[in-house]
């Protein structure tokens, strides 16, 4: 005896797509819209603004006159602007994989069970508590030609002073030296919270086939945190290009324009002397630009290496 076919209910798209009462969708607009209106008016506002200011010669905060590409012109052949991309390129390049592979280990050090690992958490994490200004003034406390901690100690052990402030090379390592103790620490807890997910079965079976505890970081652990990984790299990337206050409190973009970003040139041609709000809108949408194509890039490749 064949046992009854029973036709599956059918479901309308309407009653699918219906997950709620009117009245829960009005309670979840109202709570949604503080939060729109505030990304309206502190970000999307503000963004077209600066589009629209890029297109204007505007020196004020009167009204503009339109000037078409010529801003766009100027800048790809302001030999300042340039200096300032090679800048923050460099920058860059010298705080993201640092800084991320340093928090990677520190966060499997403190993630073993150390005497004191609490308080050693706390003091490496400090820094990205405290405000990026304080950061930024400790930093000069410590690199300062003439008062700074680092050259007192120098000239205490009979050695020579080290031009920080005169030197490009050296002020850009400054810079990069303040901005990994700033965020050293939020890699580190970051990558912490990723290592408890890590499922200890898996690291006691590489044991048992015989892996030591460096093959087992590397081959096991390390690629288990891929996708942490990836949100530190996109994250610092995105904060490197927008770095400012520790340039501005140590180098004020020098010695000439060694330690310049795009961030601070922005803020110098828009605020500076000269006051051109037009330029310097230009310069931040190009830096815009530059942050979002960067970050599809990154989304590309995880994407592709996750498939």
């Amino acid at each position: 005896m064949t046992a009854p076919t029973v036709a599956p209910a059918e479901v309308s798209p309407q009653g699918a797509a219906m997950t709620g009462s009117p009245g829960q969708a009005r309670a979840a607009w109202g709570m949604l819209a503080p939060n729109l209106l505030l990304i309206g008016v502190f970000l999307a506002g503000p963004l077209a603004w600066a589009f629209a200011m890029a297109f204007q010669d505007k020196r004020s905060f009167g009204k503009g006159t339109w000037s078409g590409l010529d801003n766009l012109s100027r800048l790809f052949g302001d030999d300042v602007f340039w200096r300032a991309l090679l800048n923050t390129a460099i920058f860059t390049a010298a705080t993201v994989p640092v800084g991320v592979l340093l928090g990677l280990g520190l966060a499997l050090l403190m993630n073993k069970a150390l005497p004191g690992r609490g308080v050693f958490r706390t003091i490496v994490y400090l820094p990205i508590v405290v405000s990026s200004l304080v950061t930024s003034l400790v930093g000069l406390l410590l690199f300062d030609e003439s008062v700074g901690i680092i050259n007192g100690i120098l000239r205490d052990l009979g050695l020579a002073d080290v031009s920080w402030q005169s030197d490009g090379a050296l002020a850009m390592t400054s810079v990069v030296v303040m901005t990994l103790w700033s965020r050293i620490g939020f890699s580190m807890v970051i990558y912490i919270a990723a290592l408890q997910d890590v499922d200890p079965q898996v690291i006691e079976a590489a044991e048992v086939d015989g892996a030591r505890a460096w093959q087992v970081t590397r081959r096991v652990v390390v690629p288990l945190l891929r996708p942490t990984t990836f949100f530190l790299v996109l994250v610092n990337l995105i904060w490197s290009f927008q770095v400012f206050d520790v340039v501005y409190v140590m180098t004020n973009g020098g010695p000439g324009y060694s330690t310049t970003m795009l961030v601070t040139y922005a803020y110098d041609e828009g605020f500076g002397p000269a006051r051109n709000f037009g330029y310097g809108a230009t310069v931040g949408v190009v830096l815009f630009v530059i942050i979002g194509a960067l970050t599809l890039l990154q989304l590309r490749r995880n994407a592709r290496a996750e498939a």
